[in-house]
């Protein structure tokens, strides 16, 4: 009787709809499992075509390339060790979120997915089909079940698995990063394994796509909820895990234990990793960004570098006469601390033409917002000629409370193909620069030490759109407004759930309203990576225009 089972489990990162890099990575999996002498070969949920791969799943000439490549790999693993792969299965005229068994040169389905999530990011009862609760399947003599991501967040499906014999269960995850969601998978999974006393391999793919982060952390339980495994966050690795038979049961030899950061670190690491995948995976090797002077695009620079390089990031200051000489002081000494690239354009001359040209249609009416407006397009305009000339994509640099209040420029400093900081608040930024001045880790590309000037951090915050010109002029200081958008869009608090906190009723009416009458604008906004589970766009989804307000 086998007293030793080994399955290799792969954080894999694949690429949405690269079919053909997706078998090809794969195959270099298995190549190195074989090496390894192995039982099992296991990778995560659609590992095959990607995850989300949303509609494109409803595409029948998608679907004929995936059904092609299922078969073309039981041909090229044929004679080898069974795999485990994801992927969506077509089958009498629905369409499942499956797991297959490959083996002998031909493939089973052990798995077709029972619970579809249908919260926050997800949207899957939108192209798939609930299947039935699967039993287990055999490998060389033990019987496993593979309840798929949202399936082990309920007790029937792993349940009926362990009562209808399986010896220990794998669970293939799609779990995209938020912040604290390590946390709440241990749990879940602890509960799991507490109620059915068998060991659980939590397996979770790694990179990119779109506004989520995959973060890996796989982990495996034994029963009871014993942690004896834990793999790398951010990091697309293989871990081989060794099962031994005790007692008629099966347990696994404790391995390797990777560490995690605090909330700070994992959610810039998150932002350094989806912008590094969304560039790469659109095509592009370098960005550029506007350079004001100011913390959003200090941080944004840091993370560009840290993601690309030093010398794939372009930093451009475009001064006008309301710029402070300490703000393009401040820009070039972190060009300086970066070593990445800076070039300097001023917008005074296009502006004064384009000034000079609106004259006679602006006669009779006084300076406003739309001067200002003006200014930021006009930076807007020079950035993506830039872009366009030197094929590099553009990234937008507005925080989480400017871009819920609505203080950006449509077509001016929201133009562009991705924005690391969407989903962090002013305070968070802050914190975020202080951390990066003195942390260093060893998958930064950017240089070491205090690379955000402090003068920097330490000044007020300004768009510096006309002269002395200061962010809580019209905004409350950031750590009140800040407090206030937590409450109305992380925790969808009421009006007087925040005013019975001690915020006023006035106030909090004032940034309720900014935030509806800035759904718009969000809707034209650069993706960026969902830190949490309120994030703006697909963490987040409201009307366009709706004239509701809270009338408490």
């Amino acid at each position: 009787m086998k007293q030793h089972f080994f399955l290799m489990i792969v954080q894999f990162n694949p690429s949405c709809g690269n079919l053909n890099k997706n078998l090809k990575k794969i195959k270099e999996s298995y190549s190195r499992a074989i090496n390894k002498n192995v039982d099992l070969l296991a990778f995560p949920e659609m590992s095959l075509t990607g995850y989300q791969a949303q509609d494109l799943i409803l595409k029948p000439s998608f679907m004929l390339e995936v059904n092609s490549a299922i078969n073309q790999l039981k041909l090229d693993l044929a004679g080898g060790i069974p795999v485990l792969i994801g992927a969506p299965l077509y089958e009498n005229g629905r369409i499942y979120n499956a797991y297959y068994l490959i083996n002998n040169g031909e493939y089973s389905i052990v798995s077709r997915k029972h619970h579809l999530p249908n919260v926050n990011v997800f949207d899957e009862k939108r192209v798939f089909t609930s299947g039935p609760i699967s039993k287990p399947f055999e490998v060389l003599g033990v019987k496993i079940g593979t309840p798929i991501c949202e399936d082990l967040w309920f007790e029937d499906v792993a349940g009926l698995m362990v009562e209808t014999g399986a010896d220990f269960l794998i669970s293939p995850n799609g779990s995209p990063y938020s912040r604290e969601k390590i946390d709440t998978r241990t749990q879940i999974v602890i509960k799991r394994s507490v109620e059915t006393n068998v060991p659980i391999v939590y397996l979770n793919m790694t990179g990119g796509q779109d506004d989520l982060i995959f973060d890996g952390a796989s982990f495996v339980l034994n029963p009871g909820g014993k942690h004896v495994v834990s793999l790398p966050q951010f990091e697309e690795t293989e871990e081989v895990i060794n099962f031994v038979k005790v007692d008629n049961a099966w347990l696994v030899k404790p391995g390797v234990r990777s560490l995690y950061d605090n909330v700070v670190a994992q959610d810039y690491r998150a932002m350094v990793e989806s912008l590094k995948e969304y560039t790469r995976k659109s095509g592009f090797s370098k960005v550029i960004l506007g350079l004001s002077g100011g913390v959003d695009s200090a941080l944004v620079a840091t993370i560009a570098t840290d993601a690309m390089g030093p010398k794939n990031v372009l930093c451009v200051r475009l001064p006008s006469k309301f710029s402070s000489q300490g703000s393009l002081d401040d820009a070039a000494n972190l060009v300086d601390n970066l070593n990445c690239l800076i070039e300097t354009i001023s917008i005074d001359p296009a502006n004064e033409i384009l000034i000079a040209s609106l004259a006679n249609a602006f006669q009779g009416y006084q300076e406003d917002l739309t001067e200002e407006n003006i200014q930021s397009r006009l930076r807007g305009v020079i950035l993506m000629a830039l872009s366009n000339k030197f094929n590099m994509m553009l990234l937008t640099t507005g925080n989480k409370s400017e871009v819920a209040v609505g203080y950006s420029t449509i077509y001016g400093d929201m133009a562009g193909g991705y924005n690391p900081i969407k989903d962090l608040y002013k305070t968070r930024v802050f914190e975020t620069c202080l951390w990066r001045n003195v942390s260093y880790e060893k998958w930064m590309m950017g240089p070491e030490g205090t690379v955000i000037p402090v003068s920097i951090i330490d000044k007020p915050p300004s768009a510096e759109l006309r002269f002395d010109q200061r962010d809580d002029e019209s905004l409350p200081p950031y750590d009140i407004l800040d407090s206030i958008l937590v409450g109305l869009i992380d925790n969808d608090l009421g009006v007087n759930d925040l005013v019975a906190q001690g915020f006023d009723k006035t106030i909090v009416k004032k940034i309720e309203n900014l935030i509806y009458l800035s759904e718009y604008k969000r809707f034209q906004s650069a993706p960026g990576p969902n830190l949490t589970d309120r994030a703006f766009g697909s963490g987040r989804r409201y009307p366009l225009v709706q004239q509701w307000r809270d009338q408490s």
